[in-house]
């Protein structure tokens, strides 16, 4: 059952903070990646490249969870666990607005040549607080 993002879980997802996203591997372990987050209000967003370690895990396994913490605040923590959908309609553009919230540029600076990006989705299921 999804659980509503309350507004001061959407104001710490708007801000350029950074999250660590865990995946899980084939073999049942976990897999931690930093990323630049965001949210449409109602799940969590972030961009990856597809063929990547975390797209290729939430390709085979949906399953994931995010944590972040507020610059301003460290003990302030969100922690959302959730089910991931893989989108690719928008995700040139969404990682572009990544790029505006967190370097200030226009476009996207670090595009590969042949690069596919994904928005992936988090319709959160559990979330905790702290702070």
């Amino acid at each position: 059952m999804a659980v509503r993002l309350s507004d001061e879980d959407i104001e710490l997802l708007r801000k350029p903070v950074f999250a660590h996203v865990a995946t899980v591997m084939p073999d049942g372990t976990p897999q931690v990646t930093p990323v630049w987050i965001d949210t449409d209000g109602e799940a969590v967003l972030f961009n990856t490249a597809k063929g990547r370690v975390k797209h290729r895990n939430l390709t085979r396994n949906p399953n994931v969870a995010v944590s972040l913490t507020d610059d301003a605040n460290p003990y302030k923590m969100l922690a959302i666990r959730g089910r991931a959908e893989l989108i690719e309609e928008g995700a040139d553009e969404h990682i572009d607005a990544l790029a505006k919230k967190y370097l200030g540029v226009d476009t996207y600076p670090y595009r590969q040549p042949g690069e596919e990006r994904v928005i992936v989705r988090i319709t959160p299921t559990a979330r905790a607080v702290m702070g």
